[in-house]
């Protein structure tokens, strides 16, 4: 399932994207990829909010929740970015909202596909509506990132002391 996911990131990437154009881009995937690594740094291994559950192929080969997250990070992400962006509509506040919200439905329709086949499991509170407002914060504050970094930032700073406070992740999880 991991490369079957992979496969179809290339290809939207491929078909969509503005990959010629990556370092247009670059900054804010990186900003995207280190949210993802701040969660496998502090959260994953002990206090997880979700954990990959490699089904099949994938458990047969010993993939664990870091090979599919680290997967996820390589592939889906830039290439989240590279079409995302670019595709981006100029123009009045309700188109924006509309694309904003049909790629909170394509993550959102991704993560009930993984829900369905048991590739991922919720953990200390975490479900889907959690995902679903997270992505939604998650899209607009990436296009804040790559208009305005620093506002991003400090948007990012705000949402992750929310979420913080709100599931009582124990300051154990700093090493």
């Amino acid at each position: 399932m991991n490369a079957l996911y992979a496969f179809l990131w290339i290809f939207a990437l491929w078909k969509w994207g503005d990959w010629r154009n990556w370092k247009i881009y670059y900054p804010t995937m990186l900003f995207f990829i280190l949210g993802d690594f701040l969660y496998l740094y502090l959260l994953s291994d002990i206090y997880p909010m979700w954990t990959y559950d490699p089904q099949g192929i994938d458990e047969k080969a010993n993939l664990t929740n870091t090979h599919v997250s680290l997967s996820i990070i390589a592939v889906k992400y830039p290439a989240t970015i590279l079409i995302y962006l670019y595709r981006f509509p100029a123009g009045n506040l309700i188109k924006k909202l509309l694309y904003i919200s049909g790629w909170v439905l394509l993550y959102t329709v991704n993560e009930i596909v993984d829900i369905k086949l048991k590739l991922i499991k919720y953990d200390n509170g975490w479900n889907l509506k959690w995902s679903i407002l997270f992505n939604a914060v998650m899209f607009i504050i990436l296009w804040v990132h790559f208009k305005r970094p620093a506002a991003a930032w400090g948007l990012s700073i705000l949402f992750i002391i929310f979420l913080w406070r709100q599931f009582d992740v124990p300051s154990t999880v700093f090493r």
